[in-house]
């Protein structure tokens, strides 16, 4: 298939562990803003130094330098059937520029409620000296380790429901922007690790 596939969900949805899955399936390459930025700044290119000044000055980097980025990295041989774009886009304007530069054929939105969300990130606690994650109900860290487990500053539950509020407001409309235009398939987040992953498989084979 011919296309790029766009994965998207709230944080904590577990994108990154399907994102691996989907790239196995499809041999498309996995794009995330984050690594094509940090790829970009320490290449040097035109976008990349363009991306470090507003990095380095605190600020967002602007649409049009992520598009420009993205552009670059279709341009590349292993991104010729299409990349997973993994967190990208995150508004309606940024799909909206994507469309200009790349052919999306299918949305992939696993879904999660809000309170899931909130007990998975709030019940993580990670080793303060390998830096391997527990959780506190469904993967409990060893006794012996206990006293060196830390809860990371982001995962408390006021900084959690602030980052789905955003996500609500800027990314969720994305779904139905794109299930107007017949790409998007909605995955049922809430289950074990490998029954969401039976289900992108599935959805895969589909598009395929």
């Amino acid at each position: 298939m011919t296309g790029s596939i766009v994965l998207f969900g709230p944080p904590g949805a577990g994108k990154g562990t399907q994102a691996g899955r989907i790239v196995e399936l499809t041999g498309k390459p996995q794009v995330s803003t984050g690594d094509m930025l940090r790829a970009a700044v320490k290449l040097g290119s035109p976008m990349g130094m363009a991306a470090k000044e507003f990095m380095d000055a605190g600020l967002l980097v602007p649409d049009e330098v992520i598009i420009g980025l993205i552009q670059e990295r279709l341009q590349e041989d292993d991104a010729k059937q299409g990349v997973l774009f993994d967190g990208f886009p995150r508004t309606i304007p940024q799909a909206e520029s994507l469309d200009k530069i790349a052919t999306v054929s299918s949305v992939i939105s696993i879904e999660v409620p809000d309170d899931a969300i909130v007990e998975r990130i709030v019940g993580r606690r990670m080793d303060s000296e390998t830096g391997d994650i527990y959780h506190v109900k469904f993967n409990p860290a060893p006794a012996e380790i206990s006293d060196r487990l830390i809860q990371r500053p982001d995962d408390t539950e006021e900084t959690v429901r602030s980052r789905l509020e955003a996500y609500h407001a800027q990314t969720a409309p994305l779904a139905d922007w794109y299930s107007e235009r017949g790409l998007l398939i909605k995955i049922d987040g809430n289950a074990s690790i490998n029954k969401v992953g039976d289900s992108v498989e599935a959805a895969v084979s589909r598009i395929l």
